[in-house]
């Protein structure tokens, strides 16, 4: 198994099922993990790298809206629910809750493969995002509590001298305050510092004042 590369994990107890679909996947170049049972796969040590679940809405031990409600108190995969009984009620919990399709079996494998590359663009994205915030909070985490202060109020649009005259400092002092936020947060301009202050939840100061 290829670190990084794009995994499809298959959770199905039926053992011809899962053994087709994992063959299916891994025609079109996918990585693959089988499991026969939701415990199973939520055990299983899952690699770093982006990822889509195609999980059996009915399992032996416990069901996959069960496994699904696990795996959203972390970043969950990407799910498409497969199923032998055309369950509405299910599927429609299973949408809400985030699923990205459900497909009733028997599927087509143009359905399953269109559904599964989608996941993985998705899961790719939303990998990339949680990346930006976590390199936004640790460069916002190497600002001083004055760098803070005057990111507050730059993101939220005052010119220096109102900054200034808020938090009782001089224009040059917060001019070089505002080059060091800037610095430090790797803003390339006000329009992208406001951005990153979007993402990382940054409260800006009211204003600008008048």
């Amino acid at each position: 198994m290829k670190t990084g590369d794009p995994i499809v994990f298959v959770v199905d107890d039926d053992y011809r099922v899962r053994r087709a679909l994992c063959s299916l996947i891994e025609s079109v170049g996918f990585q693959v993990a089988g499991f026969d049972s939701g415990s199973a796969f939520l055990a299983f040590e899952k690699p770093d790298a982006p990822a889509c679940l195609v999980l059996d809405l009915n399992l032996p031990d416990i069901n996959g809206l069960e496994v699904q409600e696990e795996l959203l108190a972390g970043n969950a995969p990407p799910i498409i629910f497969i199923s032998a009984q055309g369950d509405v009620p299910s599927s429609v919990q299973a949408m809400k809750a985030g699923a990205i399709d459900f497909l009733s079996k028997p599927f087509r494998e143009r359905d399953l493969l269109r559904a599964i590359e989608a996941g993985i663009a998705a899961d790719t994205a939303a990998r990339r995002r949680r990346e930006e915030v976590s390199e936004l909070q640790h460069n916002y985490a190497l600002l001083t509590p004055r760098e803070r202060e005057v990111f507050r109020f730059v993101a939220a649009g005052f010119a220096n001298k109102e900054a200034a005259a808020d938090l009782g400092i001089s224009d040059v002092t917060i001019g070089v305050h505002r080059s060091q936020v800037m610095r430090k947060m790797k803003a390339r301009s006000l329009a992208e510092l406001v951005r990153m202050a979007d993402k990382i939840g940054v409260a800006l100061a009211a204003g600008p004042s008048k």
